[in-house]
Formats: C-alpha cells, structure tokens, sequence
C-alpha cells in the first residue's frame, strides 16, 4: 500500500472536521434580521401559548389522564401488541443516527468539479444538517426537562396517581413529562413537512401512531403526549426560523412564513453521484 493511499483515510477526517467546523460556524453566525419586521421574533405569542398550555395541561392532568388510562387498560391484547410493536420507531435513535451518518460522509468527500456539483453537495448537506437540527435540538431539551420534573409515568409507585411528581430525581420510571418517543415524531414531522410538503401527511400519521402507541402501552399520560407533542413542533418550528434567519435552505416571504429554497433536482443529485463515485 503506497504512502498516498494510507494518507487518504486521515485526508477524509480532515476534510469531515474542517466542513463540520464550517457548518457550525454557519449556524452560529449572525443572522439576516430585518428590524422593521418583528414578527421574526414572535415572543409575545410563545408567550400566551406557553400560558394556554399550562392551563390545558392542568385540567388534562386532572379530568383526561387518570380515566383514559384505566381505559387502555381493557384493550383488547392484540391491539396492545400491534403498538407495543411499533413504539419503539418512535426513538431517536432511529432518526439521528442515519442523518448523523450521512452527513459525515457528505463532509468527508474529495472537493467536486464543477460548482455546480459543489452547490447540490451542499444543498443535501444544509437539508439533511436542518433534519438532524430539529430533531436533536427538541430532544435535548426533552431530555433535560422531563428529569428536572419528575412526574411518575402511569402506575409508577403501585397505583394510577397522574399527580405523583418527585422533581430532580433524575430517573427514568419519573421521566414521564414530556414524552420523548413523541417529541421526536413531531419534530420529524415538521422537518420532513418543511422539505417534502408532499410527505407531509405520511408524516403526520406517522407521528400520531407513536403519540396513541405510548398511551395505549402506558408508558406515558396523554397529557405527557400533548407535551411531547408541543416540544416537537415547536422546537422543530424554530430551527426552521433559525436556519431561515441565516438563509440556509429556508428564507422568508412577504407574510413571515419560512419558504424552502428550490432544491436541487433529481437528475443533478444523479450527477453528483456518479462524480463522487467516478472518484
């Protein structure tokens, strides 16, 4: 084996570390803000909808959780078996770790030819940095608020009690609120709306059935899946705004709705296929 090809595996590192370092310095970078157009920054509005969910969410805890949990428990078997068997698509795990792998090996590749190939090169790799982004971001923030609140997951301490909340204890059995499998389908909804409006109603049902699938295997409240749900969608809607403020892949229009930048066509991502693979 020649000097040249031993050198090519660290060549390809480098490449993935510098690339990687300039996508986060993208990212971070100040964004394009209008300051005639405040609606960029809707604080007022998160602020009321934060106040209507707490106040939902109370009377949720109180009149919905403990009798729709009593209900699922007189399911049939074979209903509980068919969503116990697809609960777990609701990991993510199972979204992170594809986008993660694929936008390494993006960041990895020799330098193209034309610029061309370079603009579809990096317009996959913006799309598929923004899918990661809404996802990992909501379920961060999951991860860390739901220990912080501590609520018991149903049935938790001998007996169905939606009350039972034991803050800080930093376990999973009281890591009910919000409900992460569902946090991560919303978000992936709105990441896969946002790219292929097209898909948008695959999407959907695809997130309902992981939202019914933790109640049905009383895993979670369905308040924690309303929860698990709003983080989703929400978190997922602002890196949308955070990658539209720095125009990568979105921009906004007129009325302050984030619009997809026209993506590269079939034909050209077939094109830059055959270019990576001829090298």
């Amino acid at each position: 084996m020649s000097a040249q090809d031993a050198g090519a595996p660290l060549a390809a590192w480098r490449r993935c570390l510098n690339n990687i370092g300039v996508a986060f310095a993208t990212l971070v970078r100040k964004p394009h803000i209008d300051p005639k157009r405040p609606w960029l920054l809707p604080r007022r509005e998160l602020a009321i909808a934060a106040a209507v969910a707490i106040v939902v969410f109370v009377l949720g805890m109180l009149l919905i959780d403990g009798p729709t949990t009593r209900l699922v428990q007189r399911l049939p078997r074979w209903i509980v078996s068919f969503f116990d068997s697809i609960t777990d698509y609701g990991k993510s795990g199972y979204v992170l770790w594809p986008l993660g792998l694929v936008f390494l090996v993006l960041a990895a590749l020799p330098p193209l030819g034309s610029r061309m190939q370079q603009r579809v090169l990096a317009a996959i790799m913006v799309r598929v940095g923004f899918l990661f982004t809404a996802v990992a971001l909501p379920g961060l923030f999951d991860t860390t608020i739901k220990r912080l609140i501590g609520r018991a997951r149903p049935l938790v301490g001998g007996s169905l009690d939606p009350t039972l909340f034991h803050p800080f204890i930093w376990r999973s059995d009281y890591a009910s609120l919000p409900s992460g499998h569902v946090t991560t389908s919303f978000a992936l909804m709105v990441g896969v709306a946002s790219l292929w409006p097209r898909a948008r109603t695959y999407a959907l049902i695809y997130a309902l059935m992981i939202a019914i699938s933790r109640v049905v295997v009383t895993a979670h409240y369905p308040t924690d899946v309303a929860a698990g749900a709003v983080v989703g969608i929400v978190g997922a809607v602002m890196v949308r705004r955070w990658f539209a403020m720095r125009r990568l892949g979105f921009s906004f229009g007129p009325d302050g709705t984030p619009h997809q930048y026209p993506g590269p066509s079939l034909k050209r991502i077939k094109a830059v296929a055959r270019a990576v693979l001829a090298d």
